[in-house]
């Protein structure tokens, strides 16, 4: 039976239980440590999932067979999701990334959280690949299957009249599994909601931990939006067929509110015109970095910078994991110019409240730092050592 998102009041508010061994609404993907049959030709599939505050445990370089894998701890993720020594990265969570640039892919990874999808192939089967004069990219799609598409990160905005402008509906026999339907013309098909989407998740809260009466309470209690992890038909029995979740951050971005910004800065005669300060976020234990007292006429007010910015990364590399001192010393680093990348606080709420990350579809202009150098295919030292400390 299908329900509007008019939806109806419960007494009660809704209680939420989450299984991280389950991922996010499908099964974890298990790659086992035993070795392929020998003769086959296939990219492999590898699932790394860490603790908050816990790197992947690799080593990413560049050379000219394309971005290797290095130094895989022991009982790291890394090692534990199947990743070996010398395999060469093909996709990194669904894009394709062969021969890309280092720096962008080390900051993709920085920035996916804590579950990265990297499609790989051993050195020799690589050797072997390109001996025969195979296309890599067909190749690394031809191992998705028929019917593979991306998830979309869809946000909805609620219209006077026709509210949300969808339906969801459980599917007969399954425990939180829902279908999406649009209306026609309504906020949810201009966003990009399309008919007979499968429900993922809402507001960050799994489909899988939901019942109908709780998903009705959860959209009611949205207020004005809703943001929504949805998938076509075909893309979930692809993924379920390949034993992988359905996760954000392989999913593709569709009007999101609030977006990160990267400004950069070149030191004035009375230096960059700001404070940086360590302070707890309202609500919260976490301690966040915020860029304050912006001067007037200052280097940082002509790039955009605004008093209560959150400050999210520096030349490129995440820091909202660094103390105060360290990032301090990346920005003295720099010289005379700094790249920043920063949020408004109402920005940074909303994707805490989704559980991803801020930098998670940050797209960086390509024109690199200035203070990195500028040889082609060769990282630099600072990208280097990032590199090793981060991944």
């Amino acid at each position: 039976m299908r329900t509007s998102t008019g939806f109806q009041d419960e007494m009660d508010p809704p209680r939420f239980t989450f299984n991280p061994k389950e991922g996010i609404d499908n099964p974890a993907l298990v790659v086992g440590d035993d070795p392929e049959p020998p003769g086959l030709l296939g990219p492999r599939l590898c699932h790394l999932k860490r603790l908050e505050g816990q790197s992947f445990g690799f080593v990413l370089r560049s050379d000219r067979a394309g971005l290797e894998v290095r130094g895989v701890e022991p009982w790291s993720p890394a090692q534990r999701g199947g990743l070996r020594d010398q395999d060469l990265v093909l996709e990194a969570n669904e894009e394709f990334v062969h021969n890309g640039d280092l720096c962008r892919v080390v900051r993709k990874i920085q920035s996916c959280g804590l579950q990265l999808l990297l499609l790989v192939l051993r050195r020799d089967e690589y050797e072997e690949a390109v001996a025969m004069g195979l296309d890599l990219q067909v190749l690394a799609r031809s191992s998705k299957g028929p019917g593979w598409s991306r998830p979309r990160l869809v946000h909805v905005g609620r219209h006077p009249e026709l509210g949300l402008g969808m339906t969801v509906a459980s599917l007969e026999g399954s425990r939180g599994r829902f279908t999406v339907d649009p209306v026609a013309g309504g906020p949810a098909e201009e966003a990009g909601v399309l008919a007979g989407d499968r429900l993922i998740w809402i507001n960050g809260v799994p489909a899988s931990t939901l019942t109908q009466s709780t998903l009705n309470r959860t959209v009611k209690l949205a207020g004005a939006s809703v943001t929504v992890l949805v998938i076509d038909r075909e893309g979930e029995s692809c993924s379920a067929r390949r034993g992988t979740p359905v996760l954000p951050v392989v999913a593709e971005c569709r009007g999101l509110p609030h977006a990160a910004r990267t400004m950069r800065l070149v030191k004035g005669h009375d230096g960059y015109g700001f404070l940086l300060r360590q302070e707890r976020m309202a609500g919260s234990k976490k301690i966040v970095h915020v860029l304050r007292e912006v001067d007037a006429g200052s280097p940082a007010e002509a790039t955009g910078m605004q008093d209560g910015d959150l400050l999210l990364a520096v030349n490129g590399a995440p820091v909202e994991d660094l103390d105060h001192d360290a990032i301090v010393m990346e920005i003295r680093r720099s010289g005379d110019r700094v790249v920043l990348t920063a949020m408004s606080t109402p920005g940074r709420d909303f994707y805490r409240q989704l559980d991803i990350s801020p930098l998670l579809f940050h797209e960086y202009p390509d024109e690199r730092n200035q203070n990195q150098k500028q040889n082609q295919g060769e990282p630099s030292e600072t990208c280097r050592s990032r590199i090793s400390r981060e991944l």
